[in-house]
């Protein structure tokens, strides 16, 4: 006799998903397993936003190089549960790398910064003062 999905709900449920084509399941809602990133412009800085819950800062790599900013992370983890009636042993790898190129002659390279908090990357790039607008000025009619 076949199961029916009233008599047992859990099961198909299970089934379901364990037969589920994982090579269309995603991480994030952009449909790919990087992270979200937030890129703003004010007169000052630029300011880039990595979500990157459940990392450390020590995860994170941030190189500029030839005005291409990279983002790079690396995470191994291994846990091992023994009892004595069995062993586990699960691990997981994360890892993603983003680059962005910065216009040219605009970023104060020496003054970046990138800070971690609360399952956020925050990187602030400051922009040279010469960069920077200049208030209007006014110029006197002779």
């Amino acid at each position: 006799m076949l199961l029916k999905n009233t008599d047992f709900p859990v099961f198909p449920n299970v089934f379901n998903d364990f037969f589920r084509d994982w090579s269309t399941s995603n991480f994030s809602d952009t449909n790919t397993t990087l992270p979200a990133v937030n890129i703003k412009e004010n007169e000052n800085e630029f300011t880039v936003d990595v979500a990157a819950p459940g990392m450390n800062k020590e995860d994170f790599q941030v190189n500029l190089e030839n005005d291409i900013l990279t983002i790079s992370s690396e995470k191994k983890e291994n846990k091992e549960d023994t009892n004595d009636n069995y062993t586990r042993k699960e691990y997981s790898y994360m890892s993603f790398k983003r680059s962005f190129t910065l216009p040219k002659g605009i970023v104060d390279s020496e003054k970046i910064k990138a800070t971690y908090k609360n399952g956020e990357l925050k990187i602030n790039i400051p922009k040279l003062e010469a960069a920077k607008p200049k208030p209007a000025k006014l110029i006197t009619v002779e």
